[in-house]
């Protein structure tokens, strides 16, 4: 195995707590510029997390959940141009400062990049959510800290498929065992598991309490030196939050 070459990080959940008071609210504007009656509750939108996409999102509530709705024939696109508003209403909330980077995620940014280590994402989540978010909270120059952004449908087959970081890896060049992952769901785990990454959970309300075998570590948050994580699952080795020095720790192990 050789050195840590580069971190590869989910969006949603894993960078920002960004479901609960983020896309979901966005959802509900978007119905309501529809004219639908249609509200994802938090409890609602929690189980609704089980499906990845969206658009896909979208349709499995109307399955399961709305049988009655009349749909137009053109159901593709009366989703997608649901889910168009729906992003537009979501990167507003975004531009507005309303949703920050979890705690420690700034932070192993810069000391991955001052250390030569890259950084890349890999995520279903449109790339104007991961624009808006990273531009947000990092600054204009953020998205050039990242070789290489995959995001939303640039790959036929969202998570738990493993494609979008199989995408990442061909995209970059890097192998597998160079690098770590990191997710906040169970699918997610799939995901990255399924293309072979060492990966680090970081739980969030939605996702505590999920499968995450196969995960390196499992801890609640990625802390600061003030604030330690609390580790759930796997062997920290008496660090008390995520650095490159856990990293490569958990990375050679």
């Amino acid at each position: 195995m050789g050195e840590l070459r580069a971190l590869i990080f989910d969006v949603d959940g894993t960078l920002a707590d960004t479901e609960r008071d983020g896309h979901r609210v966005a959802f509900n504007r978007a119905f309501a510029d529809a004219g639908l009656d249609w509200d994802w509750t938090v409890p609602l939108y929690g189980e609704l997390l089980s499906v990845t996409g969206g658009k896909e999102r979208i349709r499995y509530f109307i399955d399961r959940y709305r049988p009655d709705f009349d749909a137009p024939q053109d159901l593709d696109g009366f989703i997608a141009a649901l889910h168009a508003a729906k992003t537009r209403h979501f990167v507003e909330i975004l531009e507005g400062g309303a949703i920050p980077l979890r705690p420690g995620v700034g932070r192993l940014f810069e000391e991955a990049r001052q250390a030569g280590v890259q950084l890349a994402i890999a995520t279903t989540t449109t790339p104007k959510n991961v624009e808006a978010l990273l531009v947000s909270t990092l600054g204009e120059d953020a998205l050039d800290w990242f070789a290489c952004i995959g995001a939303g449908d640039i790959v036929p087959a969202k998570k738990p498929a493993p494609d979008i970081y199989f995408y990442v890896l061909e995209q970059t060049g890097w192998p597998a065992e160079e690098c770590l992952a990191f997710e906040d769901s169970a699918n997610g785990v799939r995901s990255s598991r399924g293309a072979d990454l060492k990966t680090i959970v970081t739980i969030n309300d939605y996702t505590r309490g999920q499968n995450f075998d196969g995960a390196a570590l499992v801890v609640d948050q990625f802390g600061e030196a003030d604030a330690p994580f609390a580790v759930l699952a796997g062997d920290a080795g008496g660090s008390r939050y995520v650095d490159l020095a856990l990293l490569r720790r958990l990375h050679g192990s």
